[in-house]
């Protein structure tokens, strides 16, 4: 049997320095038909590994993609432009009547280097997602190669782009997605670079009393939350509001996966509230027991140490040159509706 975290009572304003975007972040709050979701990559540009932030947000017809690129060169002369600052940023807004805006590039520095971003968005396919399930590329090029390279327009993009692929690929570092929902919410995660696509849905229900509307879950101590991954049970929670934070060890097919819940400002928490959910494949025991074990430990000083565990895996496979060694954390929080 696994030994159980017990998670403190800490509320998610302990939380906020797992470098979420505060904009969106604040976006997504205040209007339910916004959904945001948060890439961070790891990969080689000019030599040195940096972190790659890739945004996707949907409000209403409108898609945006945001391209962040950490800069690890301090700026010296405070009056230089924009691309010589720590963090490099590109946005690009998808309006259905800006045709020309999806297929371009864009040059930019890295370290005082130059480094292009191109894409071809104009036959993605959303399907009702912020991020486009198909139909489209995003290739960033740096050094006469393509460092980072996402959707499934491959040849395209290398025949737009005019360079071949990296030898070193790129790791997915972990996933923030924003969804919404009243008791249902769904997603779909990657929890290895090339490992299939899973559909992850969690159901709350009330115990029969719909009545009360001061909570998502009606008030009833007989409350309960299911998890469901690809149509299959893996995760029953009883008696939510004694439960409401915890973690559980699930398999998905032959991978292990640690999921921590945090559903206390669902039960607790008035007006328009979020609940944290993370889905964490084990790919080292010793690093598992470690958090397990830290029952004294911080939810601020768990969440840090999962995100620093896969920085860590990522690093790995971009030194090995072999994005499939890295595993990704998802880091879900869901916003319920009344």
């Amino acid at each position: 049997m696994d030994n159980k975290m017990k998670i403190p009572s800490v509320g998610f304003s302990s939380i906020e320095k797992l470098a979420e975007e505060p904009t969106l972040v604040a976006a997504a709050s205040k209007s339910s038909n916004q959904r945001v979701a948060i890439s961070v990559y790891q990969t080689k540009i000019n030599g040195h590994c940096h972190l790659i932030t890739i945004t996707w947000s949907k409000k209403l017809l409108v898609h945006t993609l945001s391209i962040s690129v950490e800069n690890q060169l301090q700026t010296k002369n405070k009056k230089q432009d924009h691309d010589h600052h720590n963090q490099w940023t590109c946005k690009v807004e998808l309006r259905p009547w800006f045709f020309w805006r999806k297929l371009s590039s864009k040059l930019f520095h890295v370290d005082d280097k130059p480094v292009r971003l191109f894409w071809d968005l104009r036959r993605a396919k959303f399907s009702g997602e912020p991020e486009p399930l198909s139909g489209y590329y995003v290739a960033l090029v740096s050094d006469n190669e393509v460092v980072l390279l996402l959707g499934d327009h491959k040849t395209k993009a290398y025949k737009h782009t005019g360079f071949p692929p990296s030898l070193t690929n790129a790791a997915l570092v972990s996933r923030r997605e924003h969804v919404f929902g009243k008791k249902k919410l769904a997603t779909r995660a990657q929890f290895h670079d090339k490992g299939k696509f899973h559909e992850i849905l969690i159901q709350c229900n009330n115990g029969g009393n719909s009545s009360s509307s001061s909570s998502i879950l009606g008030g009833d101590i007989d409350s309960e939350m299911v998890i469901k991954i690809d149509d299959k049970d893996v995760l029953h929670v009883t008696h939510l509001h004694w439960k409401f934070r915890g973690n559980e060890s699930i398999f998905i097919n032959k991978t292990k996966l640690e999921v921590y819940w945090d559903v206390h400002d669902w039960l607790f928490v008035p007006g328009l509230r979020r609940a944290l959910f993370i889905f964490r494949p084990v790919v080292n025991n010793a690093i598992c027991c470690s958090a397990s074990s830290s029952s004294s430990s911080s939810l601020s000083s768990l969440w840090s140490s999962l995100e620093g565990s896969c920085h860590a895996a990522a690093a790995a496979a971009t030194t090995l040159g072999d994005a499939s060694a890295g595993s990704n954390c998802l880091f879900l929080y869901a916003w319920k509706l009344e």
